[in-house]
């Protein structure tokens, strides 16, 4: 490994000599072949139907509620039980994945996702809904590590750079894109499926994926790999457990008692966690589930917080801004899936644009992309004070779409940096950790945003709680880009 002094932007550009060759994708038995343009889209294509599916429920819970007769507590689980499985099951997935053949767990991980879509799609109450969708997360876990693991594993140089980069827009895009698709197929209403049509869309899109798989994706996995660590595995489910679900389930429920005391062990459990790892590090013949000095290299070490700061705060500014267009401004499903558009469309022009921006200006392209994005937060806050009455989409996409603009600058960077320095037979664990992360943190963003809007909007109004919490979410995304200064400048000098 590198120093951090020594490392360069992961953005396509040449490899000074001091920084080592990047592996081929032969890291262990049964690897071999690299991912072509076809393979490419098809992993891609995979990562991002678990983060659409994550997204697009939130603008069609009201019609579920009003068919199944939820309530707010089980509505909450609907979206939480899909997010707490999908989390507490990521790094084993890459673990996994490492050990049994990338490829493999991917095609089980996909086909396990279509089943359990149709499922969710066939419910026939609120408690089948959340049993589908935890299923549903699971699945997801053993498929989206597989993605970043084929990309590390598969391609080198500027071909990997590239890759890496349209891995970060996709999930970006995806993100966004839930919420529009989930808007638009509800007022739809396919052959009267209503809500259903969000899951059962995954049926064919799946079927399209499996016959790609295997023509596209060569199998790679780590040349050593090492049996699941159990006690590992096992605490670190416990500590997610301990914190997301509370942060999920806790607003709907009103902070019982509960929620309190799981909160209380997190840290807890949090330590025995890295205490068991640690240990197994240092042990003879033991290869912890998350090694620590997998977390100890640079990018992980530096970027990986930026970029839970700044999903943290998109997750939380997803889940307000579904909430202030159904419940405050009224938008139908459609009007408040699409109000979206503008971000989503310049988020993706940015992510296009950002890998030849890094090439030239390094991890700067972070900084700016942070700057870009207050810019177009400050100017969402004035137009929700200013004409609340009569808000339209038209008078948000402006700031919307300068907001996503700059999120594009940022968040493909930062997810090459996490990246940059792990090796190719640790893949899987990597990208496990990277999504673990990120999972974790927007639902520590949807909770304490979402509080801060319930709060305000309590007591002062639903105007008044859009624009605190969208400042609340600029300071925090002025936080990220001052913290950025810190990044390696890479290939800038």
């Amino acid at each position: 490994m590198t120093d951090s002094s020594a490392t360069t932007s992961p953005a396509a550009g040449p490899v000074p000599a001091a920084v080592p060759a990047p592996r081929r994708p032969a890291d262990g038995p049964g690897g071999g072949g690299s991912l072509g343009p076809l393979g490419l889209f098809t992993v891609l294509f995979g990562a991002a139907l678990p983060l659409i599916d994550f997204f697009i429920v939130n603008v069609a819970l009201p019609t579920i509620d009003r068919d199944l007769r939820a309530g707010p507590a089980l509505l909450e689980l609907v979206v939480a039980g899909y997010g707490v499985a999908y989390a507490v099951l990521l790094v084993l997935g890459g673990r996994l994945g490492d050990m049994f053949g990338r490829r493999r767990l991917f095609l089980v991980g996909l086909t396990a996702f279509g089943l359990t879509s149709l499922a969710c799609g066939l419910a026939p109450d609120a408690w089948s809904l959340v049993a589908a969708r935890v299923a549903q997360g699971a699945s997801a876990a053993l498929m989206q590590p597989q993605v970043l693991a084929t990309i590390q594993s598969a391609t080198a140089g500027r071909h990997r750079a590239r890759a890496v980069g349209l891995y970060g827009a996709t999930a970006g895009l995806a993100m966004v894109a839930g919420q529009i698709l989930g808007g638009v197929m509800v007022a739809a209403d396919i052959a009267g499926t209503g809500w259903r049509s969000v899951f059962l869309v995954n049926v064919p899109a799946v079927a399209v994926g499996l016959a790609l798989v295997a023509r596209t994706i060569p199998e790679t996995r780590a040349a050593r790999p090492a049996p699941v660590d159990v006690p590992g595995t096992a605490l670190l489910a416990v500590s997610l457990v301990t914190l997301m679900v509370p942060l999920t389930e806790g607003r709907a429920a009103g902070w019982p008692g509960w929620t309190w005391v799981l909160l209380g062990l997190f840290p807890v459990t949090a330590w025995a966690f890295f205490a068991v790892e640690r240990r197994a590090e240092r042990g003879p013949g033991t290869v912890p589930l998350v090694p620590p000095e997998l977390l100890r290299l640079p990018g992980m070490r530096r970027a990986l917080p930026l970029l839970m700061l700044g999903v943290a705060g998109f997750g939380g500014f997803m889940f307000v801004m579904a909430v202030a267009f159904q419940s405050g401004l009224e938008y139908g499903p459609v009007r408040a899936g699409t109000a979206l558009v503008p971000y989503a469309v310049a988020f993706f022009a940015a992510s296009l644009a950002g890998p030849r921006l890094t090439a030239r200006h390094g991890a700067r392209v972070v900084t700016a992309g942070g700057a870009v994005q207050v810019i177009g937060i400050a100017a969402l806050v004035p137009a929700v004070l200013r004409g609340w009455s009569g808000l339209s989409p038209l008078d948000l996409a402006p700031g919307l779409a300068v907001a996503g603009f700059g999120q594009g600058l940022q968040m493909p960077v930062l997810m090459r940096l996490v990246l940059a320095d792990v090796p190719p037979e640790r893949a899987g664990v990597g990208a496990g950790v990277m999504a673990t992360a990120q999972q974790s943190a927007m639902a520590l963003g949807v909770a304490l945003l979402g509080a801060l809007f319930l709060a305000v909007e309590a007591s002062w109004g639903m105007r008044e709680a859009l624009a605190v919490t969208l400042t609340a979410q600029l300071a925090a995304v002025a936080l990220t880009a001052a913290l950025s200064l810190r990044l390696p400048r890479g290939a800038d000098g």
